[in-house]
């Protein structure tokens, strides 16, 4: 098996579920990051795996930090995973990296929505329930790792915590109609979305013009809420137009409007292989909330989704709290409201790359990563 640098193991790979962060275009979005596309090649030149790997360089030294985020996308059921892993290790090393962090895109637990309804209560957390479901890979691929020397970011021992969502909510579509997936909401849910189409809300497929009102309505939530994403409206828009210029509809803005005004805007994103669409994310006016305009989003969101054949609909990270009094919790009782999954990934994992100097950068970025 040959491991190659280049743009082509993308574009001919064919390698099936890859998250929007290990496509090129990724790369392009993340300024401060430098970027480098690689794959591996069976003996007949077919693509079997790629990557993208993200660079940090430590200011003043020639050393950097590479992340692959939710990455590489290579057979992780291999039994023998050095045989993938250990090509890229001495291109990292080449590249001058002093550590690598990897996220495998591999589930390890889930929890049904009923299970954890039934479940919530003062100081409870999603990992004190029993899960409806443990994934053999998942666990098998944290083995091999652990046995390898690697180490799991916010396991004892220092690491900084996970840069992407351990706790995601997936809702499956594969095999379902419109109305079974109609049915899997709550009643609440579904009395919100009627609510809204009595009221007049109209969702809208909307461009790249209506990203300022999305990036204000975004502002009010945070401020609603009580979270900081740091995100700038030319963020979005250089996400916006780097996704689309790869493949167009790799990135979506969906709009709800009451009286021709615009009372929430979310974003959405499309997998290469159109199998699996991220909710990633959204904000609400603080008035005329009782119309329910998110609800209407999402739902016609998800029926987008269903409609063009897509597996999963993911609607990204959860807090792990189930206390009710818990402010973070609002946002997983929403999400439970659709009738989906929380779903534990395997979450990231670190490698010092040999010698005492570079475990000593380790430690620094460690250390740098958490305050962020």
């Amino acid at each position: 098996m040959a491991f190659l640098r280049g743009r082509r193991a993308w574009s001919d790979a064919g390698l099936g579920r890859v998250s929007f962060l290990q496509t090129p275009a990724w790369g392009r979005v993340k300024h401060g990051w430098a970027a480098e596309s690689l794959g591996w090649f069976d003996e007949s030149g077919a693509p079997v795996g790629a990557a993208l790997v993200l660079y940090r360089m430590l200011p003043g030294l020639r050393r950097s930090f590479a992340y692959l985020p939710e990455g590489p996308v290579i057979d992780w059921s291999a039994p023998d995973l050095d045989r993938w892993l250990a090509p890229l290790l001495d291109r990292l090393r080449q590249a001058g990296a002093f550590a690598v962090r990897l996220g495998p895109p591999l589930a390890y637990r889930r929890w049904h929505a009923a299970t954890l309804k039934a479940a919530t209560g003062p100081g409870r957390k999603v990992g004190d329930v029993l899960p409806d479901l443990v994934e053999p890979l998942g666990a098998a691929v944290a083995d091999r790792l652990r046995n390898a020397g690697w180490r799991r970011c916010g396991d004892d021992g220092g690491a900084a915590g996970d840069a992407q969502p351990r706790f995601v909510f997936e809702i499956p579509l594969a095999g379902r109609s419109p109305e079974a997936l109609w049915a899997g909401l709550s009643q609440e849910w579904r009395r919100n979305v009627r609510r809204a189409a009595r009221a007049g809300v109209a969702t809208s497929l909307s461009g790249p013009a209506e990203l300022p009102a999305f990036h204000a309505l975004l502002g009010v939530t945070e401020r609603r809420d009580g979270f900081r994403l740091g995100r700038s409206l030319a963020y979005y828009q250089r996400q916006f137009e780097m996704l689309n210029a790869q493949e167009r509809g790799s990135m979506r803005l969906y709009t709800a409007a009451w009286n021709d005004e615009v009372l929430a805007a979310h974003t959405l994103l499309r997998s290469p292989d159109g199998a699996r669409f991220w909710y990633q994310t959204g904000g609400s006016a603080d008035h005329r909330r009782q119309v329910r305009p998110s609800n209407a989003l999402q739902w016609r969101m998800i029926s987008d989704a269903h409609e063009e054949g897509a597996s999963v609909y993911d609607m990204r990270g959860v807090p792990e709290t189930l206390d009710p009094d818990d402010r973070p919790f609002g946002l997983t009782r929403w999400k439970l409201g659709t009738g989906g999954d929380v779903v534990e990934m395997l979450g990231e994992w670190e490698l010092p790359l040999n010698g005492a100097v570079n475990r000593a950068l380790h430690r620094a970025m460690q250390g740098y990563l958490a305050r962020r």
